[in-house]
């Protein structure tokens, strides 16, 4: 899914929490997303998400085999997607994750992995944006699905 083109953003391709923490309002323990690797404005977005045994869920999903939530991936893709649209085109958007479509989960998560989240605007109608997302594990999908969230302008 990772578009290599040539970057024409107005700012460098990737930056880190303190720049992620100014464009969308998550924070610890529900932040999921730890840099930002690369972006197109209005295309694509590719993230990571440390996955650390101090992650809150962990003592109760579960206790000796623990497991990160998929509904917790579809929230780090969700975050990543959020990213992509509240760049320079939309800095004070609220984002809203309404709906996903054709989820699959494909390989548990675990301590020690890094989530590679890769986002791509598929369109955008009447107030709602639609992405086809992934994530990643050492290069192996682990989920993927369509999501849809709503925006509005923030007042």
């Amino acid at each position: 899914m990772t578009a290599k083109t040539e970057n024409t953003n107005p700012v460098e391709p990737g930056y880190d929490i303190n720049s992620i923490m100014e464009r969308i309002p998550h924070r610890y323990p529900f932040l999921l997303v730890d840099r930002v690797l690369d972006w197109r404005l209005n295309d694509y977005l590719v993230a990571i998400k440390n996955v650390s045994m101090n992650e809150p869920f962990f003592p109760g999903h579960f206790p000796r085999n623990p497991v990160m939530p998929g509904v917790l991936i579809m929230e780090a893709l969700a975050q990543a997607s959020a990213l992509l649209w509240v760049q320079e085109s939309h800095p004070d958007a609220l984002f809203y994750f309404v709906g996903m479509e054709n989820v699959r989960f494909k390989k548990p998560v675990v301590p020690g992995d890094q989530l590679r989240l890769e986002t791509r605007l598929k369109r955008v109608i009447r107030g709602f944006a639609k992405f086809d997302v992934q994530a990643l594990v050492d290069g192996e999908v682990v989920a993927e699905a369509e999501l849809m969230c709503a925006y509005r302008a923030n007042v």
